[in-house]
């Protein structure tokens, strides 16, 4: 039922597919975790990349909207997150894993060639940038509670690269969270591509946790991703 009552809300009629359990392995050997939900024919691919200390769990939402409309999906597990080996403190290896996932993608006969798109929330947001700079099949992500730093991880400098290829970026940041929001107008200024930022009033929700606070977000993503891979 929630399948279909999202796909309604997004005016497809299409219904999500159940994710499929999947393993892979990052670059240093480390075996990670995801749920692919496989689109109907050929279509572009999103990937999801959670928040420190979650999993791939807190998309499901998402996913299942996202997959509804026509994408394929994948939402990953961190390494040490979830049902993926590895050390939750690894913050500097985790792009090894975001580039795992790109590559997977990149590898199946039904998602798109150079039709990528990530989104991540707070750390997946650093990620997501850092992962998007060097690989140009990703033309569109988007960033809920973006960090130009994070834990000892900058992305400003993989962000203009970025956006020298005018590469698409949605962007999402509660007033009461200020350096997500500094960081969103930050990026927002970068480059020429096409822009969307969403600055949500009277909550200091981050990441994730701004879908639950703020549903009618899971409809924007939607809608931005079909706008910008589509």
């Amino acid at each position: 039922m929630l399948a279909v009552a999202l796909a309604t809300s997004i005016g497809t009629g299409a219904i999500a597919h159940a994710a499929e359990a999947i393993t892979l392995r990052a670059s240093d050997g480390t075996t990670l975790s995801a749920q692919w939900h496989a689109p109907t024919g050929t279509a572009p691919a999103v990937l999801l990349v959670h928040m420190l200390t979650r999993s791939h769990a807190e998309w499901d939402m998402a996913a299942l909207a996202l997959n509804a409309s026509g994408f394929g999906v994948m939402a990953l597990d961190l390494r040490g997150h979830g049902a993926s080996e590895g050390s939750a403190g690894a913050l500097g290896s985790m792009v090894l894993d975001v580039e795992a996932a790109l590559g997977w993608l990149k590898a199946r006969s039904e998602v798109q060639s150079g039709r990528l798109g990530i989104a991540g929330a707070s750390l997946g947001a650093t990620l997501a940038v850092m992962a998007a700079a060097g690989d140009p099949a990703v033309r569109s992500i988007a960033l809920l509670s973006p960090a130009s730093e994070y834990r000892g991880l900058r992305c400003e400098a993989q962000m203009r690269r970025y956006a020298e290829r005018s590469g698409a970026v949605m962007l999402v940041a509660s007033t009461g969270d200020p350096y997500a929001l500094r960081t969103a107008n930050s990026f927002e200024a970068m480059g020429t591509g096409p822009r969307d930022l969403r600055v949500v009033d009277a909550t200091s929700a981050h990441g994730t946790t701004l879908l639950a606070v703020r549903p009618d977000l899971i409809t924007s993503l939607v809608d931005w991703f079909r706008r910008s891979l589509l």
